[in-house]
């Protein structure tokens, strides 16, 4: 990542976020007819309620994250039962104090929980039962991903998530599928179209 792109990122702002996820139009033709079903301001406390056990409002604001904004879409036919079907993809833009903490945390909160937690029931009663570290190719700076398997009532779901950073920015692009299978080139299609629109709010602002 260029000096001059990431120095950008110090003046962004939480109220830059929304521009930065994923519209509808941004979306490969893989996900023609998906439509939006969740989006809004995702602070710590929120975060901290929906992550895993042990998760706290202070510890995310102690690692340097300041707030973030997510946007999901959902596919408008596919069902748990349809095999290799996917079903949801968003992006989520972090906002962080320092560049090196948008690192610390892709490893230190994103890898490492995930990694400890196979095997826990989560807070929506899924299970989680695999996790794979990947690697994603194509992006600018500092990038990983993982593919997660999770048993939600006995039928299989796996995602397939990228964190990315750009200078003071955390990029996270993700696609949910029905069984277990991979979309890292998904994923990194919408990590990538999403850098895009990261880059221009900060050279922007």
């Amino acid at each position: 990542m260029s000096i001059s792109i990431t120095q950008a990122t110090l003046g962004l702002r939480e109220s830059d976020l929304p521009g930065m996820v994923l519209m509808e139009e941004d979306l490969a033709s893989h996900f023609d007819g998906f439509s939006a079903v969740r989006e809004g301001d995702l602070d710590n406390r929120a975060l901290a309620e929906h992550g895993f056990s042990g998760a706290t409002e202070r510890r995310f604001r102690d690692a340097g994250r300041i707030g973030g904004f997510v946007r999901e879409f959902v596919s408008p036919t596919a069902q748990l039962d349809m095999d290799g079907a996917d079903l949801i993809v968003g992006s989520v833009a972090h906002l962080f104090d320092t560049p090196d903490n948008v690192s610390r945390w892709m490893r230190d909160v994103f890898l490492k929980d995930f990694s400890e937690n196979v095997g826990a029931v989560l807070e929506n009663g899924q299970k989680m039962i695999e996790v794979e570290e990947l690697k994603p190719q194509g992006f600018f700076d500092d990038a990983v991903a993982l593919k997660t398997v999770h048993d939600s009532s006995g039928q299989i779901i796996s995602s397939t998530v990228i964190d990315f950073r750009v200078g003071r920015i955390l990029g996270v692009a993700y696609v949910a599928t029905a069984g277990n299978h991979q979309r890292l080139e998904e994923a990194s299609a919408l990590g990538i179209a999403m850098e895009k629109l990261i880059v221009a709010a900060a050279l922007d602002g």
